[in-house]
């Protein structure tokens, strides 16, 4: 069975089910790009993917070596290109400020950044800028 089923909505606008679940997200092209830009867009999607790719790995992590991450948030911005266009980087400011961490902890979650699975399948000329905060 396909994981997610998507369909053309119509106005620059896709719905997806997330088939197991059946979990919807709508996209909309951005105002830069003849949208409306009134949800996610796809590249926006890709940037957020980023974010919360990194996040589950260092929860998984956290939980294995008995620590906890919850609260911990992190800003994103997606930065474009022309010709051709596409997501030339992604920057992302991680906060760990709010959560209890000793030194150990926090070399755990520095090593993470770059090993989880969507960091590693963006094209390399794509650049990921990621700073984290404790």
């Amino acid at each position: 069975m396909e994981t997610i089923r998507t369909t053309y909505t119509g106005q620059l606008r896709t719905e997806a089910i997330h088939v197991q679940s059946g979990n919807k997200l709508i996209t909309d092209a951005p105002t830069d790009n003849h949208g409306k830009g009134e949800t996610f867009s796809p590249t926006d999607l890709l940037a957020t993917s980023l974010a919360s790719c990194i996040f589950t790995i260092m929860g998984i992590k956290a939980e294995a070596s008995g620590f906890n991450i919850d609260g911990a948030t992190a800003k994103t911005w997606k930065i474009m290109s022309e010709n051709p266009r596409r997501v030339a980087e992604v920057k992302i400011e991680f906060d760990f400020s709010m959560c209890e961490l000793n030194d150990k902890h926090k070399k755990i979650l520095q090593g993470l950044v770059k090993v989880s699975p969507v960091p590693l399948s963006l094209h390399p000329e794509t650049i990921q800028n990621v700073s984290i905060k404790f």
